[in-house]
């Protein structure tokens, strides 16, 4: 298993970078992502370059207790 030093990875799908709480999501048909989206993932060189969901972020901030970003504070507050 990869190391992840948080309760969560990253898991590409639905053309975004999600953020969830599950294991190992490779090979999986789909996984809850912290947004609440249930996502089938995607593991190509191009979907880590997808834009990552909003929501997620601003949940994975929470829970690693590390504020957000300026700029993206401001892009999840819409």
């Amino acid at each position: 298993m990869p190391f992840r030093p948080h309760p969560f990875s990253w898991a590409p799908g639905a053309a975004e970078r999600h953020a969830t709480r599950e294991g190992e999501w490779r090979g999986a048909d789909s996984v809850a992502a912290l947004c609440g989206a249930e996502i089938r993932p995607v593991d190509t060189v191009e979907s880590w370059l997808w834009p990552t969901c909003v929501r997620c972020d601003v949940e994975a901030h929470r829970i690693a207790g590390v504020p957000m970003p300026r700029r993206r504070r401001m892009a999840a507050a819409g």
